[in-house]
């Protein structure tokens, strides 16, 4: 399927080292491996996710979110940036209609909602709610950390997973009046610390990782009387061996497919993998293996599903992997990609592919990218 199409991947990196912004990566899908061609700039581009329609990508940054277009051969072309009136963000998503992007807040708590056009570019801030409320009393979860936010299949509610006051907040989306409307709690448990959720491919079931407790749970969806109702079905543990207190599940990944589940934990430094079942939503662990690198932010699932990404935010690498389904193991293909705290990752379908896929200086790379900061221009938040 994938093998004859051209693909590139972006990742989001931290800039406060020696990392610039985005990185442009050429991917050759059937040997797993990744050919750096451009680095864009961007301050802090700790998430980036894409339009429904594949088109436009958006980056956090320092300034707020930026918007860009998605060219033919997988550059991008700046569009417009807007101030989310809060602290940087750590997690977006959009809607089902393209109308909305999500925009979590880790640092402030916040759930801000950005206006989006057809043609790519951000608009107004429309709402921005803050969670209140404090988890335990300590350093880390003492008051709010909003870390995901993400539309149910159903496009109507918005869930917004909490890791400090260990709740994921569940908001129906007024699309009359562009608000979030609160309308229950799943509460986790003391100490349970949610990262982020996701949602089978059929709907029915979602998948909440736990960071603190290195568990995924199991939950059945469904919409009765006009609110989201979730139950617990399974729980199941991210961890390859016995729990240490460094371990941390930091990524949670479905296949394309929806048959598989993957999930990276930092601490235990490992990627597993589970099977879904499909009329159940529950898992069957396959495996759990070393990523061979530290602190495994992100994980992302190469477009012939046979490979996988681990970005390393520790060690500073991406390190890549054939997956054996059968024989239940990981191999490592080529050597480690280089880059400073990358956070994120995404790959993305493109129309031309380059003629020689090569790697790229870092240098060389950043230099490629210097009339895109040149030709962007900023848009204030009420700009329609």
């Amino acid at each position: 399927m994938a093998g004859k199409d051209a693909y590139v991947a972006y990742v989001g990196t931290y800039t406060n080292g020696t990392s610039k912004g985005i990185h442009i990566y050429d991917v050759d899908v059937e040997e797993g491996l990744l050919h750096l061609r451009k680095v864009v700039p961007v301050n802090n581009s700790s998430y980036i996710t894409r339009s429904r329609n594949m088109k436009f990508l958006y980056s956090i940054a320092d300034e707020g979110v930026r918007a860009y277009e998605i060219m033919p051969d997988g550059d991008l072309k700046p569009i417009n940036e807007v101030d989310i009136n809060g602290m940087r963000g750590c997690h977006m998503s959009v809607d089902l209609d393209g109308k909305y992007l999500f925009v979590a807040g880790y640092h402030d708590g916040k759930v801000s909602v950005v206006h989006t056009h057809k043609d790519g570019r951000l608009g107004a801030l429309m709402d921005g709610v803050f969670h209140k409320g404090i988890g335990a009393v300590n350093e880390r979860s003492f008051r709010p950390h909003v870390c995901c936010v993400r539309v149910t299949p159903d496009n109507k509610f918005l869930c917004a997973v909490d890791n400090g006051i260990d709740q994921i907040v569940l908001y129906k989306i007024n699309h009359t009046y562009n608000k979030l409307q609160k309308v229950d709690i799943l509460r986790m448990g003391r100490e349970a610390g949610p990262r982020s959720i996701h949602f089978s491919k059929n709907g029915k079931f979602a998948y909440v990782l736990c960071e603190i407790l290195n568990v995924v749970r199991v939950y059945s969806y469904d919409v009765v009387n006009g609110y989201p109702v979730f139950e617990l079905k399974q729980e199941v543990s991210t961890l390859s061996d016995e729990q240490d207190p460094h371990d941390a599940a930091s990524s949670l990944r479905i296949s394309y497919d929806g048959e598989y589940l993957f999930c990276s934990t930092a601490g235990d430094d490992s990627v597993a993998c589970y099977k879904i079942h499909e009329e159940t939503g529950m898992l069957t662990r396959l495996f759990s293996l070393p990523t061979s690198g530290m602190y495994p932010k992100d994980i992302a699932l190469f477009p012939d599903q046979k490979h996988i990404a681990v970005v390393n935010n520790g060690a500073c690498t991406i390190t890549t992997f054939a997956i054996d389904y059968e024989k239940k193991v990981l191999v490592m293909k080529g050597k480690p990609q280089r880059l400073d705290t990358p956070n994120c990752m995404i790959f993305q379908k493109i129309k031309k592919a380059p003629e020689v896929i090569r790697d790229v200086p870092e240098a060389e790379a950043e230099a490629a990218a210097k009339e895109i900061v040149k030709d962007f221009m900023p848009t204030s938040i009420s700009d329609e």
